[in-house]
């Protein structure tokens, strides 16, 4: 299956778009051997899918190694993981992809998803050094070179360690497949196809992720994919598990507090979060492999760092756009915060249809979220805490940070850059570190005060911005524009008389999805949903191919293609991912 698989990949549109980019290691194709990028290492975490014959760009001359220095001594080849992801056109993509607020040039340039993947990666660092630190105290005591252990860093090493380096790539990496409109794009995507397209699996950012890194992006070589270490695979696994694994587990065989997070309740659908879509899951568990002390399920040290360095940049440096641009209003905040603490007892007692039914009232959504928080993690919640994260949160977002409006000045500026680096640094110093940690935890964790507090700062970001009417109004104009792009697509490819003239690595990856999606039905059946007759699997194929293409949109470009498509209107060529 293997080599079939390569051959499959070793399509021309594919070295040329990484051309087209600008970004690639094409240019490493004449280059001289370099013997290193063949050894066998001996440490698994290191492993690449496929041998290299050509030497890459990212990687330093041996003459250019010294000792404590960025070569082979402070692990390179996880370096060079992350250069090929810095090179990716999928990461400078990220530029031109909505986080949460557009760019509206309210003060500083506002965040988009590169310059949040940025700001997750720097936190991942800081908090994979402190690990790494405390695993080399652990091994220098096994070795006899220090009077004490760390106990903390005896469990890091065990999992098998933690570098800073895949931390930072695994950062780098974890939104390279949000589509365009971020989280309502992701939502449209997968409605549409499994409702419209008859693709059971759907569509999820994390899956698609995973998917660019081994299958879609190129290095300009003959095999698919950028070619990771399997230590950086395993890194962007946040969900590792396929959506079908989860079909047909009702609430019976597994409650909601025993099942990861993620999975959500949903038999007939399967996993609401997954890394890997069937297709690619022999690639999932092939990284995994390499980390055997890390049970089913689980995320590796390095991919739980980059999970809760993306809650904490998320829950914190998100509020600087919401303050700039003004949608956060300190009386509605301070009203709901204030409303949940004074009648908290009231509030406890209420029914949950009596609180549904006034949820706009002030402190009714808040007790929701508490118990929706007590339902699903009953394991860490509690409810005195979540008093004490919602009293913080009071008292530094609403009485301090929003107490003044932000005008733009430098009193404003400073304000906001004292609150970032204040909650940054309390959330990022408040890490637990578990050998034997419950199932929706995870090996590296935050505290239970630091997890309240980010449940509290993250109600904020969906009550008073994601649930804005007028905010909803653009987004209802940005799901048009995705579903007329897909069914468009599926119309374009379905055409018996035009269907040729559709966007060359369209037609491809249409070809290479069928592919896949046949030899997966013969070999691992059981991981085909769906219709699995001839015409249902093309038919799948075709719709996995359209969701590669649009989904490698910017949010500009699947806007002017819309305009084209509909419209007709004048446009370059229809965009993709490699004409940035």
């Amino acid at each position: 299956m293997r080599e079939a698989s390569r051959a499959r990949f070793r399509r021309s549109s594919r070295c040329a778009a990484c051309l087209n980019s600008g970004m690639s290691e094409a240019a490493d194709l004449r280059a001289p051997h370099d013997p290193s990028d063949l050894r066998d290492p001996r440490d698994p975490r290191e492993a690449r899918e496929h041998p290299e014959v050509e030497r890459s760009q990212h990687r330093v001359a041996e003459s250019e190694d010294v000792p404590g220095g960025i070569g082979r001594a402070a692990n390179e080849e996880f370096r060079v993981d992350l250069e090929r992801i810095r090179f990716s056109p999928y990461f400078g993509r990220l530029s031109a992809v909505t986080q949460v607020v557009p760019q509206t040039g309210v003060g500083p340039v506002m965040h988009n998803r590169l310059t949040h993947s940025l700001k997750v990666s720097a936190v991942a660092r800081v908090i994979a050094t402190n690990l790494a630190a405390q695993a080399a105290r652990h091994e220098a005591y096994v070795r006899g070179e220090a009077v004490e252990d760390d106990a903390t860093g005896a469990i890091v090493s065990r999992l098998g360690g933690c570098d800073s380096t895949v931390a930072q790539a695994a950062a780098h990496a974890h939104d390279l497949g949000h589509p365009p409109f971020g989280h309502l794009g992701e939502r449209v995507l997968d409605r549409i196809a499994r409702e419209r397209l008859g693709l059971a699996e759907g569509f999820e950012g994390n899956a698609q992720t995973f998917r660019i890194l081994t299958a879609l992006d190129t290095l300009g070589r003959d095999f698919p994919g950028l070619n990771l270490t399997a230590a950086t695979r395993s890194s962007v696994l946040k969900y590792p598990w396929t959506r079908g694994e989860w079909v047909g587990v009702d609430a019976v065989r597994a409650p909601v507090e025993d099942r990861p997070r993620g999975v959500g309740l949903d038999p007939e659908n399967g996993a609401e979060k997954f890394s890997a879509y069937a297709v690619d899951a022999e690639q999932m568990e092939e990284a995994r492999a390499a980390f055997p002390a890390i049970g089913e399920g689980a995320q590796t040290v390095e991919c739980a760092v980059m999970d809760l360095a993306d809650d904490i940049a998320y829950a914190v440096h998100d509020l600087d756009d919401f303050t700039r641009a003004g949608v956060l209003q300190q009386a509605a905040v301070a009203r709901e915060l204030q409303a949940w603490s004074a009648d908290a007892a009231d509030l406890d007692a209420a029914p949950r249809s009596a609180l549904e039914a006034e949820w706009r009232r002030p402190g009714r959504s808040l007790e929701l979220l508490w118990r929706r928080l007590r339902t699903k993690d009953g394991w860490i919640a509690d409810r005195d805490v979540f008093g004490s994260a919602v009293q913080r949160v009071s008292d530094e977002l609403a009485d301090e940070l929003l107490a003044a409006p932000y005008d733009g000045g430098i009193a404003s500026e400073r304000a906001v850059s004292d609150f970032t680096r204040r909650w940054i640094e309390r959330l990022r110093s408040s890490i637990v570190v578990e050998d034997d940690p419950h199932l929706r935890g995870g090996h590296v964790r935050l505290g239970r005060q630091a997890w309240h507090e980010v449940a509290v700062l993250k109600f904020v970001h969906a009550h008073f911005v994601l649930e804005r009417p007028n905010l909803a109004q653009a987004q209802r104009g940005q799901a048009r524009v995705l579903e007329e792009l897909v069914l468009g697509y599926e119309a374009w490819l379905t055409d018996p008389y035009d269907a040729q003239r559709a966007p060359r690595g369209l037609l491809e990856w249409v070809e290479e999805s069928t592919e896949q999606l046949f030899r997966l039905q013969s070999e691992r059946p059981e991981l085909v949903h769906g219709d699995i007759s001839e015409a249902g699997l093309v038919r799948q194929g075709r719709a996995r191919a359209i969701l590669d293409f649009v989904s490698s949109f910017t949010d500009q470009q699947a806007v002017s293609s819309f305009a084209a498509m509909t419209r007709g209107a004048l446009a370059p060529d229809v965009p993709g991912v490699f004409d940035l």
